[in-house]
């Protein structure tokens, strides 16, 4: 028991971690580097998925090649819009703030992020994609909702549906595992959403507890579509090396090409994590982890219903051609035995009842996030942009990259 909750702890600390360091990590680990798939892996170059990743980052250098989706329905809308209360979130491009409108008094969860840092690291096209998919999750209960996006001269802001009934992977840290039925109620609202997604063509790719919400009332809600690629037809494959490192299909860490299914690995690492507390294949040694994900049989302890058992089974099939799924997709998932006490058309409609209710007692009720977060003071830039913040030359350049952020649905979207 004490190894295990060691490592549960060593767990949660590196988990944030992220794919660039989790492949600078073995690039530093002497084992790692003996292992040949390993070093496969860093002989990588960069990824060269030319509708996300970028190898030649230089500037667009006329309209037809910038980057436009469409004109903004909202063009007056401006940091000073909002009253930001606490910061909620972070990563590696800025910080995710509880914000509340100063004309309706509104809460929402506003996305901020800093242009310069996308524009080092060459990320624009994945901010762009992000947007792209957030605009089409208006109909689904179980996708966080955008309700519009502007930008200023050295940010990009995303205004957000505010959900704060905490990560699934805080909630997770706290109990360690949960029971099957609540297992099975989670693992049912994120494979309906993943389906929504297939059905539009998009393939996920990042499913982990950290990108997974609760809302007030104790229902899924799936955000962060930074790593999504779309126009993956059902029988269409892509090739770009990302996301998660526990959560990484074999497919994925092999270099081969993939398709929706890998989705439905990510789905079955979450419910292994969910029921046992640890991702399927987790090691402290990352490459032993890599190397379980690759070779290592799926063992499953007898505590948990065969229904179960052969669900995971099906979903952490390492050969994707016989992956739970990868014949009809979604349909597949949602006519297995262990979700047959599901009403899908119910749960939907969230007509059933969650198997937890956070029971926060309003916007300002905050205790489902890391106080990691939230004991960090609110940055005095985050309502100001100051042109001092860019050089001339990078304002250009943001200007040209980010050319079509800002949007804001017509009125019928909410309809």
């Amino acid at each position: 028991m004490k190894d295990k909750t060691t490592a549960l702890t060593s767990f949660m600390k590196q988990r944030r971690m992220g794919l660039n360091d989790f492949i600078q990590r073995l690039a530093t680990n002497s084992y790692a580097c003996k292992h040949p798939e390993v070093q496969s892996i860093l002989n990588l170059s960069p990824p060269q998925d030319a509708e996300l990743m970028n190898a030649n980052p230089s500037p667009p250098s006329s309209p037809s090649q910038q980057i436009n989706l469409g004109p903004s329905s909202n063009p007056s809308a401006k940091p000073s819009d909002f009253h930001f209360l606490k910061v909620i979130g972070k990563g590696s491009f800025g910080k995710v703030l509880l914000a509340r409108h100063r004309t309706d008094d509104q809460f929402f969860a506003v996305k901020v992020l800093q242009k310069k840092a996308i524009l080092k690291k060459k990320e624009e096209k994945h901010i762009m994609s992000e947007r792209n998919v957030l605009l089409k999750n208006v109909k689904h209960p179980f996708l966080v909702g955008l309700h519009y996006s502007f930008q200023t001269a050295d940010k990009l802001y995303f205004v957000l549906d505010y959900i704060n009934g905490g990560e699934l992977f805080y909630h997770l840290q706290r109990e360690r595992c949960f029971l099957e039925p609540r297992a099975r109620f989670y693992a049912a609202e994120i494979a309906s959403a993943l389906g929504y997604l297939h059905s539009l063509n998009i393939v996920y790719r990042d499913l982990k507890p950290e990108n997974i919400l609760l809302d007030s009332q104790g229902h899924i809600i799936l955000t962060d579509f930074g790593l999504c690629k779309e126009n993956i037809e059902p029988n269409g494959t892509t090739s770009t090396f990302c996301g998660t490192p526990e959560y990484l299909a074999p497919e994925v860490l092999h270099k081969q090409p993939y398709d929706r299914t890998v989705d439905w690995w990510c789905l079955g690492a979450v419910l292994y994590e969910m029921l046992y507390g640890l991702p399927p294949f987790y090691s402290r040694n990352t490459a032993e982890m890599y190397d379980n994900i690759l070779n290592k049989p799926l063992q499953l302890k007898p505590n948990i219903s065969n229904a179960a058992r052969n669900l995971l089974e099906g979903l952490l099939q390492k050969d994707r051609t016989k992956r739970l799924g990868c014949t009809n997709d979604f349909t597949e998932i949602k006519n297995h035995v262990f979700f047959s006490p599901i009403n899908w058309d119910e749960l939907n409609a969230k007509k059933i009842t969650p198997p937890f209710n956070p029971n926060v007692t309003g916007p300002n009720d905050l205790r489902h996030f890391d106080p990691e977060f939230t004991d960090e003071p609110v940055p005095s830039s985050i309502g100001c942009s100051p042109d001092s913040a860019l050089c001339t030359a990078s304002i250009k350049e943001a200007a040209e990259a980010f050319v079509g952020f800002s949007y804001a649905p017509s009125m019928d979207s909410y309809l």
